[in-house]
C-alpha cells in the first residue's frame, strides 16, 4: 500500500493511519465530486437529457394538439429525432415516434422536410 502524506483534496499534511487519504468527510466528498465532474458525461445522462429536451421542444411547439412545422425549426433549437421513447403506427402505416406523450412524424411536403406533431390520445392504446 502506498503511503499517503497529504490530503488528496486540500493537500494538508495528514496525521493518523498510514492509509488515510483525506483530512475529513468534507474533503473526501469534495474530492469525489470534483473527480466525477471531470469524467465525460455518462451515456444514461446523455440520453435522459436529450429526451427531456425533445419533450420540452415538442410541448412548446405543439399547442394545438396537431401541428405541422418545418423540421429545421425544431432542429435549430436542439431537437434530435433519434431520441424517442416509443412509437405508434396508424391505419395508413405511418409510424409516429413519441417522446412520452408528444409524438412526431417526419414528412416531405413540396420538397420541404416537415414534422407533424401530435399528442398521445386514448385510442392509440388499442
Amino acid at each position: 500500500m502506498r503511503l499517503q502524506h497529504e490530503c488528496l483534496y486540500c493537500k494538508k499534511q495528514l496525521t493518523g493511519r498510514t492509509d488515510k487519504k483525506y483530512c475529513n468527510l468534507h474533503c473526501k466528498s469534495a474530492y469525489q465530486y470534483q473527480k466525477e465532474k471531470e469524467r465525460p458525461e455518462r451515456f444514461y445522462n446523455k440520453v435522459d437529457n436529450q429526451l427531456k429536451l425533445n419533450r420540452k421542444i415538442l410541448k412548446e411547439y405543439n399547442k394545438g394538439g396537431k401541428v405541422t412545422i418545418r423540421s429545421s425549426v425544431l432542429l435549430e433549437v436542439g431537437f434530435d429525432p433519434n431520441f424517442f421513447t416509443h412509437y405508434w403506427k396508424n391505419q395508413k402505416g405511418e409510424v409516429y415516434l413519441f417522446v412520452y406523450e408528444y409524438g412526431f412524424l417526419k414528412k416531405t411536403e413540396n420538397g420541404k422536410e416537415k414534422y407533424v406533431l401530435v399528442t398521445w390520445q386514448d385510442y392509440m392504446d388499442k
